[in-house]
C-alpha cells in the first residue's frame, strides 16, 4: 500500500502544471566570461528572476575596492570574478561578497575575467594577460603583449582569445600560455573576441571588423566601418552584430562579412549587443538603449537613460539589464523597453552586467562590485 501511494504522488507531481512566467527548474548556470558561451549575452537558463518579480530586486552585498570598477564580473561555481582600477583581480564569494582572494596586477584591471576548467583569464592595464588559479588566484602564467590590455579574454577549444592595444589579436594555449599565433591589424583592439564554429569574430580602432581563422589566424574576411570598433560582436544564426564609432549597429554576414544592415544611433556605440529570440538589444551614446529585429534592423523600441549607455546588456528570461554612466543599473522589458526595475550607484555604470542564478552582478565608477537578488 506504501509503494502504491508513493507511485501516485510521483505521478501527480509529474503532471503537476508550471506556474506562468516561471520555467522549470535549470541547473545551476554560470556566467563564465563576457560574452557567455552563445556569444550573445544571453542566459537562456535563468529561472528565478522575470518580468513579474525583478521590480522587487534589492541590493543582496556590495564589495568596495579602492578605486573604479569598469571590468565586468564572469561568475562561476558560487564565486564572482572581476578586475578593478585599483590594480587587482578578485574573486568574491557570490552569496555573501566576502573577498575569496585578490591577485595584484601592475596597472588597472578593465578587463573582464574569463573562468574554464578552474582556472581565471584576465588582461591588464600593465601589457599582460593572466592566468591565475580560480580556486587560490596564485599565478600560473602570464603572457606579456607591447600595450595594455583592455580586451577580455574568450578561452575556447583549449585556446584564450584576447586583443592588445598593442595592435594585435593573440591566441595562447590556455594551459602554457604560450602564443600559438598573433594577427596584427592597424590600431588598438580593444574590442572582445567572439568565437565560434571555427571563427574568431573581433572588432580594431582601425575602423574594421576582423573574422579570423581559430587555429591559424588567417584573415577570411574584413568589413570596414567609419569608425573605431571598441564594441564587441554577438553571434548567431549565422550573422554577427557589432557596433561603431560611425554610430552605426551593424548586421554583418558571418560566412562573408556582406553587410545585411545599418542602424543609426544619434552617437558612438561603444556597448555590445545582447542577442536574444530574434531581437538586438545595444546601447548607445546617445543615452538611449535600443531593441532592433535581428533580421531588418528594425527599431522595436528604445529607452532614454541619463548619459551614455556603454556598459553592454544582458539578457535573462524576458529582462533586459544594463547600466548607464547616469549611475543607474536598469532592468527593462524585453519586449517593450518599459522599465521594471532601477537601482542608483554612487557614480556611472560602465561595467555590464552579468546574470545568474537569480543575482544580477555589476560594478560601479563608486569603487564597488553589487550583487542585486529577491529578499
Amino acid at each position: 500500500m506504501k509503494r502504491v501511494s508513493i507511485l501516485v504522488l510521483v505521478l501527480c507531481a509529474c503532471f503537476l502544471p508550471v506556474a506562468w512566467g516561471q520555467r522549470p527548474a535549470a541547473k545551476v548556470r554560470n556566467w563564465r566570461q563576457f560574452h557567455r558561451r552563445d556569444m550573445s549575452r544571453w542566459n537562456p537558463y535563468e529561472n528565478v528572476l522575470n518580468v513579474h518579480n525583478v521590480s522587487k530586486l534589492q541590493r543582496q552585498w556590495s564589495y568596495s575596492t579602492r578605486r573604479s570598477v569598469l571590468s565586468s564580473p564572469s561568475v562561476a561555481n558560487g564565486v564572482v570574478y572581476v578586475g578593478s582600477w585599483d590594480h587587482n583581480v578578485y574573486a568574491l564569494n557570490a552569496s555573501t561578497g566576502a573577498k575569496l582572494w585578490s591577485y595584484a596586477t601592475g596597472k588597472a584591471v578593465d578587463s573582464s575575467p574569463a573562468v574554464a576548467n578552474g582556472v581565471v583569464y584576465v588582461g591588464s592595464d600593465d601589457h599582460n594577460v593572466y592566468a591565475l588559479n580560480a580556486s587560490t588566484g596564485q599565478m600560473l602564467w602570464s603572457y606579456a603583449t607591447g600595450n595594455r590590455v583592455h580586451s577580455s579574454p574568450a578561452v575556447a577549444n583549449g585556446v584564450v582569445y584576447v586583443g592588445s592595444d598593442d595592435h594585435n589579436v593573440y591566441a595562447l594555449n590556455a594551459s602554457t600560455g604560450q602564443m600559438l599565433w598573433s594577427y596584427a591589424t592597424s590600431n588598438q583592439v580593444e574590442s572582445s573576441p567572439a568565437v565560434t564554429n571555427g571563427v574568431v569574430y573581433v572588432g580594431s580602432d582601425d575602423f574594421n571588423v576582423y573574422a579570423l581563422k581559430a587555429k591559424t589566424g588567417a584573415k577570411l574576411w574584413s568589413y570596414a566601418t567609419r569608425g573605431s570598433v571598441q564594441s564587441s560582436p554577438a553571434v548567431a544564426n549565422g550573422f554577427l552584430y557589432i557596433g561603431s564609432d560611425d554610430h552605426t549597429v551593424y548586421a554583418l554576414d558571418a560566412r562573408t562579412g556582406a553587410n545585411q544592415w545599418g542602424y543609426s544611433t544619434g552617437n558612438p556605440v561603444h556597448s555590445s549587443p545582447a542577442l536574444a529570440n530574434g531581437v538586438v538589444y545595444v546601447g548607445s551614446d546617445d543615452f538611449n538603449v535600443y531593441a532592433l529585429i535581428a533580421r531588418t534592423g528594425t527599431k522595436l523600441w528604445s529607452y532614454t537613460t541619463g548619459w551614455n549607455v556603454y556598459s553592454s546588456p544582458a539578457l535573462a528570461h524576458g529582462v533586459v539589464y544594463v547600466g548607464s554612466w547616469d549611475g543607474n543599473v536598469y532592468a527593462l522589458s524585453a519586449n517593450t523597453g518599459a522599465k521594471l526595475w532601477s537601482y542608483a550607484t554612487g557614480s556611472y555604470v560602465h561595467s555590464s552586467p552579468a546574470v545568474a542564478n537569480g543575482v544580477v552582478y555589476l560594478g560601479s565608477d563608486d569603487r564597488n562590485v553589487y550583487a542585486f537578488g529577491l529578499k
